[in-house]
């Protein structure tokens, strides 16, 4: 486990975990909720975001772009961004808007060019596997080829298996049992 793997559990642990009665995505009720967006925009938080994702991605070649739909994977995207040109491995990132623009260029995937590039779809925490799933829907229309799907955190209420029935390689840097929480 990596030093900066290490502070983000932490972290996560102690400012993103809350208890209490709460309604998923999926409309399922669950215990707890993981609001990473609490620290995904964190100065502490951020950078360390973007080294464990980095390690987590290292493997898979030829990215050219990471990002995923708005807004859960914004801060993600930038993180990764950020700290793959300190460590020498540049990625550009893109958002995915869940719907086109109704106006200007219409688009609904902003940044860089993605056709023929490879991309990984990223998302803070995943429940049901619908946004990444949306977002490559979006990806896939402006001839992306993605690369598989990377969380932060996987909440293992269904998302990996959906994701992959889907044909998509998905990754997890955090499992609940790495916060002390059990499957719901």
């Amino acid at each position: 486990m990596t030093d900066a793997r290490t502070q983000l559990i932490e972290l996560i642990s102690a400012e993103a975990v809350f208890h209490g009665d709460f309604t998923l995505t999926s409309g399922k009720k669950a215990t707890y909720y993981i609001d990473l967006r609490r620290l995904s925009l964190d100065h502490r938080a951020a950078p360390l975001i973007g080294r464990v994702m980095l390690d987590l991605i290292a493997d898979v070649p030829d990215i050219a772009a990471v990002g995923g739909l708005t807004m859960g994977a914004d801060p993600i995207a930038a993180a990764v961004l950020h700290q793959g040109v300190a460590a020498g491995r540049p990625y550009d990132a893109f958002v995915v808007r869940k719907q086109p623009k109704d106006h200007g260029r219409g688009r609904q995937v902003e940044g860089p060019d993605l056709a023929g590039k490879r991309v990984l779809v990223l998302e803070d925490t995943s429940t049901t596997g619908g946004s990444p799933l949306a977002a490559i829907e979006a990806l896939e229309k402006v001839g992306a080829e993605i690369a598989g799907v990377v969380v932060v955190v996987d909440r293992a209420t269904g998302a990996r298996e959906v994701i992959e029935a889907a044909g998509y390689p998905y990754r997890a840097a955090i499992a609940l049992d790495d916060l002390g929480l059990a499957p719901q």
